[in-house]
């Protein structure tokens, strides 16, 4: 836990602090301490790959590099699946040092040796990464290694995701290359007021006299574009204290006008839907993949908006952002569409709502489109499912015979025959519509529900087994690489 040697326990110091915390305790060597902790994590490893091995859904990967100081290059590969509990799982596969060269074929050759070690090969389902170009190479030819052995579902169509945290950050830092004037002043009035402590007393004497709070507070990231909308959204909090102190301070000349902190408020309604997914996606806990489609269509949905704003600074700064973001909407749209799909409150309806609102009447083919992906991934299941016996009664399995009523009017008779073919006629329609089908026709639950997908599914998975079998693969699909990313920051520290 603290990064020490082995031989830590040989120290003479340590020695005499066990023996006379208990004077029989046995001494051990540093190699006795590192074949146990050798053993401990054979121990560990084999209950996850008991766990991986059990699991009855596909596991979807995340993988990310990192480099050290020292310029030592490491991989790490977190596992995501549902158990059979359905229960999300997140485990941490491998956190492995990795040789140069970093290439597509090198990651290639690593992270397939490391699904074979741990026996998944056939079970992945989807693999996200971020957008580097060796990533794009090494995926492609696993892909190819995986369709060979017929390991993945609709021939891995569905098999690569990009990072949407990473792509979502390059799209607004490239929006924020040109900084508006009224970002600029805040950025400058922040600084003038961090200068010294007497300036940051007197700052704290306006948000008094305000009556604000003043424990609220920033420090912009460079690196970070959320960092400048955290400093945005304080600034609009503290704007009357700015204001107070630009007239107690005559050295202040940075506080923005009316205008400007009207034009600030534009920017940062603009930027929370930007915010809000980066909150969504970066989290290390993840949540099911029903709740990306919406935050995504968002975003596409406020940039083709903001297309039109009549404000200058608003309109080429969404036009570049919906540029970028344009490259990589098809790679997201279909699976999430999928995913959102299996969500009750929302089924293809949203999906087709969502495409009307993009592209007005015109967006019946990408709806279509979801459409037609969504069945040919669910026939897969249905036809790979193992065919099992139906019961053909409602009484341990078995049809009840039972005497039917005794008609003695002919034309009684006639109507129950009308009727033996009516029922006929309905149980053959009703038989005839598959699965996702039958779940599509249901009513929808009310959209505000606050409900647990993964519970729902358990509550319906022997009504829709097939279906169920899908959606436990759909739901666990990340689409951010954050899990690997906090555990390479861990082990940095």
């Amino acid at each position: 836990m603290r990064d020490l040697p082995f031989r830590f326990v040989e120290y003479t110091s340590i020695r005499a602090i066990f023996a006379y915390l208990c004077p029989e305790a046995t001494i051990i060597t540093r190699n006795i301490a590192r074949s146990d902790l050798i053993k401990m994590h054979g121990r560990e490893k084999e209950k996850i790959k008991f766990m991986l091995k059990d699991a009855p859904s596909r596991i979807s990967l995340t993988s990310d590099l990192w480099t050290s100081v020292i310029t030592n290059g490491y991989m790490c590969i977190t596992a995501h699946f549902i158990d059979r509990n359905w229960v999300l799982q997140k485990r941490v596969l491998n956190f492995c040092f990795m040789l140069p060269p970093h290439n597509g074929v090198s990651l290639f050759e690593k992270m397939y040796n490391l699904l074979c070690e741990w026996e998944i090969e056939n079970k992945v389902f989807s693999v996200t990464l971020d957008n580097a170009s060796s990533n794009d190479v090494s995926v492609d030819i696993l892909r190819t290694q995986l369709s060979i052995r017929k390991a993945l579902v609709c021939n891995g169509e569905f098999f690569h995701l990009r990072c949407f945290a990473h792509i979502l950050n390059l799209i607004v830092q490239d929006g924020l290359k040109e900084i508006d004037i009224a970002i600029q002043k805040i950025r400058e009035s922040v600084k003038y007021v961090k200068v010294s402590q007497v300036r940051k007393q007197k700052f704290l004497e306006s948000v008094n006299q305000m009556s604000l709070d003043g424990k609220r507070g920033s420090q912009e990231v460079p690196t970070r574009w959320n960092s400048i909308f955290l400093m945005i959204e304080n600034a609009l909090y503290y704007r009357r204290a700015f204001f107070h102190l630009e007239l107690t301070e005559s050295n202040d000349k940075n506080c923005p006008t009316v205008d400007e902190w009207s034009k600030v408020e534009k920017i940062d309604k603009f930027l929370a839907v930007f915010y809000d997914a980066t909150c969504a996606f970066s989290g290390t806990k993840y949540p099911a993949a029903n709740l990306y489609f919406p935050s995504v269509f968002m975003i596409y949905l406020t940039l083709r908006q903001q297309m039109e704003n009549e404000d200058e600074y608003l309109r080429r700064m969404a036009i570049q952002m919906l540029a970028k973001f344009e490259k990589y909407w098809l790679d997201f749209n279909v699976l999430l569409a999928i995913a959102v799909s299996l969500d009750p409150r929302y089924k293809l309806q949203f999906v087709d709502f969502c495409c009307k609102k993009l592209y007005g009447y015109s967006g019946s083919p990408a709806y279509l489109n979801v459409r037609e992906k969504l069945f040919s991934l669910f026939m897969e299941y249905a036809n790979n499912a193992p065919t099992t016996s139906t019961a053909t009664g409602k009484h341990g399995g078995k049809v009840v015979h039972v005497s039917p009523i005794q008609s003695f009017s002919k034309e009684t008779r006639a109507v129950m025959q009308e009727f033996d073919l009516f029922e006929i006629e309905e149980e053959s329609a009703h038989s005839q519509k598959s699965q996702l089908e039958l779940y599509l026709d249901e009513p929808r639950v009310d959209r505000s529900a606050n409900i647990n997908i993964l519970a729902f599914w358990k509550a319906i998975q022997f009504r829709f087994p097939e279906l169920a079998s899908m959606a436990r693969d759909v739901l666990s699909v990340p689409i951010s690489i954050v899990a690997s990313e906090s555990t390479l920051v861990l082990v940095g520290e």
